[in-house]
């Protein structure tokens, strides 16, 4: 007599199976609390400054969120690998500096300026993220160390090249129209006068997406960020991953170094400094933890945009510019405890 066969029992349905509404999804993006953010900040200078909805005013707006967002956006792929760079302002200066004295000591084209200054920089970008992997310390120290080098190298070779703070001219060079053409130029699509900034935050929001949402490279950086022993563990190329996110950052201050110096055609030697926090606040505002591991590109363009809002709502308002810390200050707050509501009402409802 043949044994019974045992029942058959359901299967447990696997989680990643499960199909979750809309809101549900929305509720579990990073960058939720920073789009709730911008549109609260749209709407109240909106209400306060009359000439805020204006094409022209816009145009100042985008043109100003960009200049933190080319930045923002390379700052909170780091930030999600669970690293910080304080360096950031200052390697901006810096890759200005070297284009332009390089350029000016050399009587050459201004490309090959252009050219010197991004291995430059991307040379900072990769000492920076080397020393991190091989001595073990806080990426704050190191990157602190080396914004007090760089900040005293731009004043000090400044000074001693051209005999003061700020760079010669280069506007009568060979090549500095289509290199302004490339980091200075502006276009006009119908009424709105648009910086060609924008386009280069615009592009680099959209790669950085595809690279965290579409590559191996963006799981490795979310791992690395969430737990980088547990990422090593499982063959996540930790110590690369993390000094390529150094040198993305030092592309994008590459891009704003040059940016600068084709605006203005003289760099002065002492900017750049505190502009670090505006990228860091950026990408906090956008949803990054600052523990790693969560994050979005968009979420930092959004909280760019938001900077740059509040930064020109406040001068079409008529209010005193001392204002504008405390209201990015209470942004940043804002929408900190926000970004920590929505997520934790996000885990307790999987």
């Amino acid at each position: 007599m043949s044994a019974e066969a045992p029942p058959l029992t359901p299967l447990t349905k696997d989680e990643r199976l499960i199909r979750r509404s809309l809101p549900r999804r929305l509720a579990g993006r990073p960058e939720l609390g920073a789009v709730v953010g911008a549109v609260a900040v749209f709407v109240f200078f909106s209400v306060v400054a009359d000439s805020f909805l204006q094409w022209s005013s816009f145009s100042t707006v985008l043109y100003a969120s960009s200049t933190i967002g080319i930045m923002a956006t390379p700052v909170a792929l780091l930030m999600i690998g669970g690293e910080f760079d304080l360096s950031t302002g200052v390697m901006v200066t810096s890759s200005a500096l070297v284009s332009s004295m390089f350029s000016f000591q050399m009587t050459a084209n201004v490309w090959v300026g252009v050219g010197v200054s991004l291995l430059v920089t991307l040379a900072i970008g990769f000492f920076n993220g080397f020393l991190l992997v091989r001595t073990g310390l806080p990426s704050f120290i190191i990157t602190l160390g080396t914004f007090l080098i760089l900040q005293g190298c731009n004043l000090g070779f400044t000074k001693l090249i051209s005999e003061s703070v700020s760079t010669k001219t280069i506007a009568d060079m060979e090549g500095f129209p289509a290199a302004q053409d490339v980091f200075a130029s502006h276009l006009t699509i119908g009424d709105v006068d648009l910086q060609v900034t924008v386009l280069w935050w615009l592009g680099l929001v959209a790669l950085a997406t595809w690279i965290l949402l579409r590559t191996r490279a963006g799981n490795w950086i979310f791992a690395v960020g969430g737990n980088k022993e547990a990422a090593r563990a499982v063959g996540v190329p930790v110590d690369r991953t993390k000094i390529g996110l150094y040198m993305g950052v030092a592309f994008a201050a590459w891009i704003a170094g040059q940016h600068l110096l084709f605006s203005y055609d003289v760099v002065q030697s002492g900017e750049g400094v505190g502009n670090e926090f505006l990228y860091i606040i950026a990408a906090v505002i956008g949803g990054c933890l600052l523990t790693g591991g969560y994050g979005s590109a968009v979420g930092a363009a959004v909280g760019a945009f938001i900077f740059g809002m509040a930064n020109k709502g406040i001068v079409y308002a008529q209010w005193s510019a001392d204002w504008f810390k405390f209201f990015l200050g209470a942004m940043l707050l804002l929408a900190t405890m926000l970004n920590w509501w929505v997520r934790k009402r996000a885990e307790a409802s999987t």
